[in-house]
């Protein structure tokens, strides 16, 4: 495993190489990283592809792997072949510089009309109110559009963009109410039982569908053969918790009946489902990827592919209510980064990897690329924010979750103006 980036498929017969030709090989040549042989593990990258050849029943890729590769070699040189240290200090502060350049001309080299964006509109609009802008740093990779937005927000006219670091779920919708940040995506449960509460949170758009998925271990094949067994959530009331009982609620169980709930703060709940000490776990990403890797259980729930789940968002960007009153113009600006960077991770997912793991938002590559390359982005598009809240306010009303009609919560806590002028100028 050589290079990383983007696949090198060009080839030029003699007499047949223009100046173009020349320039677009240069360009590709440059971009793709032939340094990152030492880090990366190319057994992780055989698995990975690997498992798609898995799902339709050719071999496994274990078997793959130990029948057709041969690392000794490799092993042998990184240990032989170390950079030299010297031109390591050297060049740190180059590739810090050069990191944000390259993420920059990556926006434009991932290539549609989405990221770059009508620049003459955006330059007649006002500035933004304010420059400072504050944002939700959660454990969990499918909010990435929200972590890769940074260089556009500056974009925006935001001279400071600070990254909060809070909790998942209530804890995230707590704290864009209370201001201690401005806006966050956030799963649209919590921001809707958030809002039932009174919460100061205006939802301003669906950014993505998918992300959870439901593992099980063997014998339990459905939703339904979940009556009487043990699933495990971080906490009630959390994401997972609330996504779960809604789906449980849906095809008939009594989420607060049927189901035994273990909460356990100081194990998480995928560590006890790997032990084998619930039956059930919901999990975001990275935990799915982690999960299967290790071929840990099998998902009897997939939001992404399963309906109807994955015909509503999961994710919803919210703002502060009383931000949002006071600065439309930076509200507007601020969801136009989001979505611009949410088209990004559909063009180039394997560059918004990068930038979570350098950027501390992710552990570890091979996951963030395959959470980011399953998750359609560009649904936000396609989707109605409103479908997404009344569908879940339905539900979480039906099991007494919340108090409030689905009507309310869209009146007294959506503004989709700005969603609507962004999806007409960011056509695609």
């Amino acid at each position: 495993m050589l290079g990383s980036g983007q696949n090198c498929r060009f080839r030029f017969s003699e007499g047949e190489r223009s100046d173009a030709d020349h320039d677009y090989a240069l360009h590709t040549l440059k971009d793709i990283r032939y340094d990152r042989w030492r880090e990366f593990d190319p057994e992780a990258a055989v698995l990975h592809t690997a498992h798609a050849g898995d799902a339709r029943g050719q071999v496994e890729p274990q078997q793959i792997i130990a029948n057709g590769t041969d690392w000794r070699f490799l092993d042998e040189l990184k240990r032989e072949l170390k950079p030299d240290p010297i031109c390591l200090e050297e060049d740190v502060d180059m590739q810090i510089i050069q990191s944000r350049r390259r993420f920059l001309a990556g926006l434009t080299a991932a290539g549609t009309a989405s990221l770059v964006g009508a620049p003459t509109r955006v330059l007649a609009e006002p500035g933004p109110e304010t420059t400072r802008i504050r944002l939700a740093k959660i454990p969990s990779i499918c909010v990435a559009p929200q972590y890769v937005a940074e260089d556009l927000l500056r974009a925006e006219g935001f001279t400071e963009v600070a990254y909060v670091a809070t909790g998942p779920g209530a804890a995230t919708a707590s704290a864009v109410a209370n201001g201690e940040i401005d806006f966050s995506l956030n799963f649209v449960t919590n921001s809707i039982v958030a809002l039932d509460s009174g919460a100061r949170l205006t939802l301003l758009g669906g950014v993505h569908p998918g992300c959870f998925e439901l593992f099980a271990k063997r014998g339990i094949d459905s939703v339904v053969d979940l009556k009487g067994r043990n699933v495990g959530v971080q906490g009630l009331g959390s994401g997972p918790h609330l996504f779960l009982a809604s789906i449980a609620a849906y095809v008939g169980l009594d989420p607060t009946r049927d189901i035994n709930w273990v909460v356990d703060p100081a194990v998480k709940p995928k560590e006890l489902f790997a032990r084998g000490d619930i039956d059930a776990f919901l999990g975001f990403p990275p935990d799915p990827q982690e999960l299967r890797r290790s071929k840990v259980g099998h998902v009897i729930v997939n939001s992404t592919v399963d309906r109807p789940w994955s015909q509503y968002f999961c994710c919803i960007l919210s703002g502060n209510s009383d931000f949002v009153a006071a600065h439309p113009v930076a509200t507007k600006r601020v969801l136009r980064a989001i979505l611009k960077a949410a088209d990004l991770c559909t063009a180039a997912p394997a560059l918004v990897a990068e930038r979570l793991v350098a950027g501390g938002f992710a552990s570890h590559y091979n996951d963030a690329f395959a959470a980011i390359s399953e998750l359609p982005y560009r649904k936000w598009r396609d989707y109605d924010s409103t479908d997404t809240v009344r569908f879940y306010a339905l539900r979480l009303k039906e099991i007494g979750l919340i108090g409030s009609t689905p009507d309310r919560i869209i009146a007294e806590g959506t503004d989709w103006r700005f969603l609507n002028e962004l999806k007409r100028e960011l056509k695609t």
